[in-house]
């Protein structure tokens, strides 16, 4: 087994049309779980019509249980959004800051 595979407690994927996304619970050497997302999108890179040639490029986030909770209000407040709900009017303290002409909304 391969040694990033070996840490894998539990993985989901979802199939999108050619992308697929892998929801991956991991566990670091000490116990502790984190959540990888990763999106593998095929490409057609060359060959002929006939025998052509494919890659995946993949994206990977890597999120840990200090975040889920953020991560997750985020994520279902954009999906609603999305979905077609009003956007809300931002708080005083979600608006972004100004510094020099760049506006930064980072929250560390």
């Amino acid at each position: 087994m391969a040694e990033n595979e070996r840490d894998i407690v539990f993985s989901e994927a979802v199939k999108a049309g050619k992308r697929i996304y892998y929801f991956d619970v991991k566990e670091t050497r000490n116990g502790e779980k984190f959540l990888t997302i990763t999106e593998s999108k095929k490409i057609v890179e060359g060959g002929d019509t006939m025998n052509p040639q494919f890659t995946f490029q993949k994206h990977k986030i890597f999120l840990y249980k200090e975040d889920y909770e953020k991560f997750m209000a985020a994520l279902e407040k954009t999906v609603e959004i999305a979905k077609g709900a009003p956007i809300p009017e931002p708080t005083p303290e979600e608006k972004p800051q100004s510094n020099n002409g760049l506006d930064i909304n980072f929250d560390f």
